[in-house]
């Protein structure tokens, strides 16, 4: 029941190659929300949406993400990403892959960052229980720091992405990618475990990391952590 439409719903860049059944347009969208009221005022929102669409061997996906949090009235995170990312299987492991990425991280120290990356996969593991892919490539990333100040950038990226099948309603998936330059190095995690309800609909706790080893000056934290159970719906 979990497969192919798990497969769909990772948010990670890398999306799997298509089951041979796979329909030609899918696509899933997660909302988590926490509201505390009393002595600490706050509300979470975090909002996930995911589109992929297949023509000939290649795979097409177009995600977006929305998060917000604020405490007592102010605003403490606030964070808007738009990704687009290609890819296409050139034998049963190997496959090329593209991106284009717009991020904007209100307290991350950029006003906006733009990322492309082109590289080489491939799947290492494709079993009924193990799934495992690796990828890295060159890339160029603008950072706008402020509105009088930016910077262009080459990029080295790497990634992993593993998949764990619980059973037929549950799986864990852990997700890696590192992009480094010559002012800094960016990695992200996320580790999520997702149950499925019934045919559309879905339960995911997940964690996730981010770390940037040197911000621009003025940011508070190099590491931001997130942990959030939302509801994940798929088509």
């Amino acid at each position: 029941m979990l497969g192919g439409l798990e497969a769909q719903a990772r948010p990670f860049y890398a999306p799997p190659a298509p089951a041979p059944d796979a329909p030609v347009f899918s696509g899933s969208a997660e909302l988590g929300y926490t509201q505390l009221s009393g002595n600490t005022d706050s509300q979470t929102l975090i909002g996930k949406a995911n589109l992929t669409w297949l023509t000939g061997d290649w795979t097409h996906s177009l995600r977006g993400e929305v998060r917000n949090v604020s405490r007592d009235g102010a605003s403490r995170a606030e964070r808007y990403l738009l990704a687009l990312r290609e890819r296409v299987d050139i034998s049963s492991s190997l496959y090329l892959f593209g991106f284009a990425r717009w991020d904007k991280d209100r307290f991350g120290g950029y006003d906006q960052q733009v990322t492309a990356i082109l590289g080489y996969g491939r799947q290492v593991l494709d079993g009924e229980t193990h799934r495992l892919s690796l990828e890295a490539g060159p890339g160029y990333r603008h950072d706008w720091i402020s509105e009088a100040s930016s910077e262009r950038l080459a990029v080295g990226y790497a990634a992993a992405d593993y998949e764990w099948r619980l059973s037929d309603y549950a799986s864990f998936n852990q997700e890696l990618s590192l992009e480094g330059t010559r002012e800094n190095t960016t990695s992200r995690s996320l580790s999520a475990l997702t149950a499925q309800l019934n045919s559309r609909l879905a339960l995911r706790l997940s964690h996730e990391i981010k770390r940037n080893s040197d911000p621009p000056e003025g940011t508070d934290a190099r590491t931001d952590q997130t942990t959030s159970a939302s509801l994940l719906y798929r088509w």
